[in-house]
């Protein structure tokens, strides 16, 4: 009964997901046919028709446009002057593929609460969309993977296992260095999602299983502990120095690589005494983080329909139809990851979605290609799609000669499982791309700035599933369990920090060659390596204290540092407090 209340909320909240896209879709559609008339805007404004509460004149708006960034957009109140600064203002254009502020603006300026649920209800998607695809197709294509190339559980876990949990922060993170122009978002919510993790998931595994009096490991801990501090403290020369050149970026990214190597020697020379990060795929613990005897058995559709069925006490029969309904208002959301991502896993395997994504999937990487480029010539554009579709053409012929329609291939899966690894990696690029375009666009909406909805929106978002995981490990997995779920909350914001700030540093860096890249200049980023630095010490200073158990003093110590920082900062983000003076803002 369990296993069928938890299958039927899975399809209730994909079948709500998809629902509101379509929803959403149909919004935008209807608003792009059928736009906002700007010239009746500009007519209004040329006719010195102003609103009440406002005594801008047109020529003054004209000159903020041209001299001002899109931070002059909370100075209007009417909405017929924000339509018009956020379609004529370069600086407000979208850094995705939507443009929010328009369509916020221009398209619900008279409904401001619909437009907020509009534009909140967009950010779950997103946030579904990232999470949904790093577990079904990132996930499971860098499983496979590890088992192709043979990866030792410890290179696995410290690598494969710390990539495919940190997918969305790392792909945030570059994203908003390389497109968005606004690294703050980045670093802030890298080092958000750090924090949360390492304070929050910490604290709430210390308090649940403290009855059970379970100890960890304490040189694995403080292995992860001392690494984890040494990078918070080198991103905090990073910051205080305020620029960084290729070679510096460099060398701040292979800090991790030391700490591979340094957890792979302990494993060789420790053997089983070593039961961290280096365990995990081991001791009955896969990779992906469940135990054997737990993990999940698959059942074909037409089983999951009876679970479904006798769950809600329905007439197989009409559970069928509704089935295949619910199926196909599924479509929106897997259709397009479906047919441009391959998998050849045995339970998704299906010839004809094999042959349709290797075939376009070169198609989606053209488009991809065009959009990350600036001023592309129409003849250029039409060579890079001419030339990707005859690839794609290749590729499908060849998937269609080379499998069978009963079973995946079972010879020569390297290339198939390198395709679906990046495809998966490009959609997570695309979904990530999107989802800090929105923030960013909120943040004006709002008069926040991105780097606080980078702090907490994008952060709590992306770690909300090592809070989940992490947890269940901990009270499922026993003693194990504990140790795999407290190495993953510091050797999993350790590899964000290292690898998703360090790459957007080194893709930055490289693109200013041979100057120096100047670092987004946030007096915040202080208080937050200052605070994630001092939750880290309490850890390192209590787990010894108390033979290295997990119990409430530990917990509560590190929730209320978060809870004391969170306050902090939100109350500097609203004008409460003025974290970086001696007066206070009412």
């Amino acid at each position: 009964m369990a296993t069928s209340s938890s299958l039927f909320r899975s399809k209730k909240l994909s079948l709500f997901l998809n629902l509101s896209f379509l929803l959403l879709l149909t919004l935008y559609l209807k608003t792009n046919l059928f736009p906002s008339n700007l010239n009746s805007t500009l007519f209004h404004l040329s006719s010195n028709i102003r609103p009440p509460t406002t005594t801008i004149s047109h020529h003054r708006l004209l000159s903020d446009i041209t001299t001002n960034g899109c931070t002059g957009l909370q100075k209007y109140t009417d909405n017929k002057y924000k339509c018009f600064y956020v379609k004529t203002h370069i600086g407000c254009r979208p850094k995705g593929y939507i443009d929010y502020l328009q369509i916020f603006y221009c398209n619900f300026g008279q409904f401001p609460i619909l437009g907020h649920f509009v534009l909140l209800l967009w950010l779950l998607v997103l946030f579904y969309l990232l999470g949904n695809t790093a577990a079904n197709y990132f996930c499971s294509s860098l499983e496979s993977l590890s088992k192709i190339l043979k990866l030792s559980p410890t290179i696995a876990g410290v690598t494969l296992l710390s990539l495919g949990n940190g997918a969305p922060d790392v792909f945030a993170s570059i994203v908003s260095f390389t497109r968005s122009s606004n690294g703050g978002l980045g670093l802030n919510s890298v080092l958000g999602g750090a924090f949360f993790v390492s304070s929050i998931v910490v604290g709430i595994i210390s308090i649940v299983i403290n009855s059970h009096r379970i100890s960890v490991d304490k040189c694995s801990f403080i292995r992860d502990a001392l690494f984890f501090l040494f990078s918070l403290f080198s991103l905090l020369l990073i910051v205080a120095i305020g620029k960084i050149n290729l070679w510096g970026a460099i060398c701040f990214t292979s800090i991790y690589l030391v700490y591979v190597c340094v957890v792979s020697a302990m494993h060789f020379f420790c053997g089983d005494k070593d039961n961290g990060v280096g365990h995990v795929g081991e001791a009955g613990i896969p990779l992906l983080g469940y135990i054997d005897d737990e993990k999940p058995v698959l059942k074909s559709g037409l089983e999951e329909q009876e679970q479904i069925a006798n769950f809600l006490n329905l007439n197989p029969e009409i559970c069928y139809y509704v089935a295949k309904i619910v199926q196909v208002l599924e479509l929106p959301l897997y259709l397009p990851r479906r047919l441009t991502i391959p998998v050849v896993s045995e339970e998704s395997w299906s010839k004809p979605y094999a042959v349709l994504s290797v075939t376009l999937a070169p198609l989606l990487l053209a488009a991809l290609a065009n959009t990350q480029r600036e001023n592309v010539s129409l003849r250029s554009s039409l060579v890079t799609y001419f030339t990707a579709g005859l690839i794609g053409m290749v590729f499908g012929n060849l998937a269609c000669v080379t499998t069978k329609k009963s079973s995946p291939p079972k010879r020569c899966l390297f290339p198939w499982l390198a395709g679906g690894f990046l495809m998966s990696v490009t959609w997570t690029y695309i979904i990530a791309e999107e989802l800090v375009s929105l923030l960013v666009s909120l943040g004006h909406i709002i008069g926040v700035s991105p780097s606080v909805l980078g702090l907490t929106v994008l952060a709590w978002g992306n770690s909300l599933g090592d809070l989940i995981a992490n947890i269940a490990m901990a009270i499922n997995g026993g003693a194990d369990g504990a140790q795999i779920a407290i190495s993953g909350c510091y050797a999993g914001p350790m590899f964000n920090v290292l690898m998703g700030l360090g790459l957007s540093l080194v893709f930055s860096s490289f693109s200013e060659y041979p100057s120096s890249f100047e670092i987004p200049g946030d007096p915040s980023l202080y208080e937050t390596l200052g605070f994630l630095m001092a939750s880290v010490l309490w850890a390192l200073v209590i787990l010894p204290k108390k033979n290295m158990r997990l119990d409430k003093s530990l917990g509560y110590g590190l929730l209320i540092i978060y809870f004391c920082f969170l306050f902090l900062r939100l109350a500097w983000a609203f004008g409460l407090l003025n974290l970086h003076g001696s007066s206070f803002k009412v």
